[in-house]
């Protein structure tokens, strides 16, 4: 990160602050951090109705969305065969 790109960024907000701010259209970007930023990339996947199914009972449970609990369980996957690996 250059000096100047520094210089421009303040202190750390709470994501309320934050939210407040984008509401009031008010100039949030100095409050972002686009080197961490991370690309997101979509794709379609085709999952059987029995699987839908489980998933959103498992979902519930846990109090988060389908798409929350196929991310989290994917990631525990990759993260564990690497460990093996």
């Amino acid at each position: 990160m250059s000096n100047t790109s520094k210089k421009k960024r303040t202190k750390k907000i709470s994501s309320a602050e934050f939210d407040a701010k984008f509401e009031r259209e008010e100039d949030i970007f100095r409050h972002l951090d686009f080197e961490k930023a991370t690309v997101v990339k979509r794709v379609n996947v085709d999952f059987p109705t029995w699987m839908l199914e489980l998933l959103d009972k498992e979902a519930i449970k846990l109090n988060i969305s389908r798409q929350a609990i196929i991310k989290m369980w994917l990631h525990d996957r990759l993260t564990s065969h690497e460990k093996i690996s």
